[in-house]
């Protein structure tokens, strides 16, 4: 009983300390920008969603270059429900809204179906299919825009940990007819470690061969890929080396680290951090006997920051060692981002406490240069938290809006393109056929970067 009272009073400390902190402490608005009309810091009543440029405010911004895809996106947002939640309680603690989505368990737990996929140099990933809530056997038959059921590869942060808000959104994706699967990189969530090697942050190489897997083994199914946290680095990354060849229709992130090696060499709230690295020693204590090959285990689990533990994995090894600048020439995941060729939906907080201020942490000339980046800055939210009546996130929901809506515009695109050369095949008929009748045919080429 000593026991049960000392940690029940340790949390209600802990819970204590962080809503003094959310009610006395500085916020991030501080290191915000200053404000201009129809900035991300205003809360004028209005569309939730607004344009990058106009002079209406709302709760948030979508911040992308201008283009047919751009306009689309910006309609279906200011349409969506998800959008439309009132103020309530949480809204304005970012620390809470984090914890709650990092330490709390899903309200439902999902029935997965583990499959193990051995690697070309021999190791082993692991791919959780959803198939439903768990205790019932029933499968969603809902359709969705892409017409066959698409598969939704979801990446947890880099730590490798499963969160609530990663269960909640398979589930939601589940019933709204997807094949959701959760890739679980080497020695991450029980999958085991075939190999001395695990996959450093920002390398795609394991995950296109989980997407060349997926697509042999679902070969009628679009493919849509989301990330939560630290995770969207390997997205970006896989997205930057494969260019108009990663096999994607859209990609989403959900409170993405953009410039990683400074966020770790920063550091972020040491609860967000303790758990993380908690979580990474938990999994590979195991393998701790095989590991000391290669690097350093003792250091290794004594390690006391996620820059320490990163450093001694990948950079200190005994066989290969390179300096922490080098790793991070070859892992940064805004190093080939320009290269990217399918839409991205980047879902930011302005009050991210982990991320950082967005003055310094939000890649801003890329969503401004590039027409597949698209960004919705909200002021409130915290990490992978934008919690709302009912204690779920909107932001599953406008994700999922996003994938439909971009299968939407594509649809309609080739219906307009094939529209087009059925009447440009009319017109040269009716030219042949009238020497009197001089037309000049035009061909446009439609695109969603127009």
């Amino acid at each position: 009983m000593l026991a049960l009272g000392s940690l029940a009073a340790w949390a209600l400390a802990l819970a204590l300390c962080l809503l003094a902190t959310e009610l006395w402490g500085p916020g991030w608005g501080s290191l915000l920008p200053s404000r201009e009309p129809g900035g991300a810091g205003e809360e004028d009543d209005g569309d939730n969603v607004i344009g990058e440029e106009g002079p209406g405010a709302g709760r948030c911004r979508l911040i992308c270059k201008s283009s047919a895809l751009a306009q689309s996106l910006l309609r279906s947002l200011r349409r969506s429900a998800a959008l439309q939640s009132g103020r309530w309680l949480w809204r304005t603690w970012p620390q809470l809204q984090t914890m709650f989505q990092l330490l709390f368990p899903p309200a439902r737990q999902p029935e997965l179906a583990r499959e193990l996929l051995q690697l070309a140099d021999g190791g082993l990933v692991a791919l959780d299919w959803v198939m439903g809530p768990r205790g019932t056997s029933k499968r969603s038959r809902a359709t969705t825009a892409f017409g066959t059921a698409p598969v939704l590869l979801v990446l947890p942060n880099a730590s490798g940990k499963v969160t609530r808000g990663v269960l909640h959104l398979c589930l939601l994706a589940l019933e709204q007819g997807y094949k959701p699967v959760i890739f679980n990189r080497r020695g991450h969530n029980g999958s085991p470690l075939a190999s001395l090697k695990l996959q450093a942050f920002g390398d795609p190489g394991d995950l296109k061969e989980v997407v060349t897997y997926i697509r042999v083994r679902q070969p009628g199914s679009s493919l849509c890929a989301v990330s939560e946290g630290s995770g969207s680095g390997l997205l970006l990354s896989y997205l930057g080396e494969c260019g108009s060849s990663s096999y994607l229709a859209a990609a989403a992130c959900i409170s993405p680290v953009f410039r990683c090696q400074e966020w770790l060499e920063t550091g972020c709230p040491w609860l967000y951090e303790w758990s993380l690295l908690l979580h990474q020693k938990q999994g590979l204590c195991r393998y701790a006997t095989a590991l000391a090959e290669v690097v350093e285990t003792g250091r290794l689990l004594r390690s006391r920051s996620l820059r320490e533990f990163e450093e001694t994995l990948f950079c200190q090894t005994k066989r290969h060692p390179v300096t922490w600048d080098a790793y991070w020439d070859r892992n940064d995941p805004l190093r080939e981002v320009d290269e990217a060729a399918v839409p991205v939906l980047c879902i930011c907080s302005a009050d991210d406490p982990v991320r950082g201020p967005p003055a310094t942490t939000l890649p801003m000339e890329l969503f401004h240069s590039s027409p597949y980046f698209f960004l919705l800055l909200t002021p409130h939210g915290g990490h992978c938290g934008f919690l709302r009546e009912g204690l779920c996130s909107w932001s599953h929901e406008v994700t999922l809006e996003y994938f439909t809506a971009v299968a939407e515009f594509f649809r309609t695109e080739e219906r307009l393109k094939g529209l087009h050369r059925y009447r440009r095949g009319v017109l040269q008929k009716r030219e042949a056929s009238s020497a009197a009748c001089h037309l000049q045919i035009f061909s446009w080429q439609r695109s969603y970067t127009r």
